[in-house]
């Protein structure tokens, strides 16, 4: 098995375990959107929005397919 498959094996696996906690982490954010926009509070309205933006982009590279 060529180092890269070895990689590409490792990652899958580390994405498999990571995935799940990504998506509690997503919930919880919107929650705390939610909460902020309730309460009208501007400044954690746009933390709650990049933090939801980063772990949109973490999610989109963990669920990317690997090519074989």
């Amino acid at each position: 098995m060529a180092m890269e498959q070895v990689i590409q094996t490792f990652k899958q696996k580390n994405a498999g375990e990571r995935l799940p906690v990504v998506r509690l982490e997503i919930d919880y954010e919107l929650v705390s959107l939610h909460d902020a926009m309730q309460a009208g509070d501007l400044e954690e309205m746009k933390h709650s929005k990049e933090r939801l933006q980063l772990l949109r982009e973490e999610w989109l590279r963990l669920t990317k397919p690997v090519p074989l």
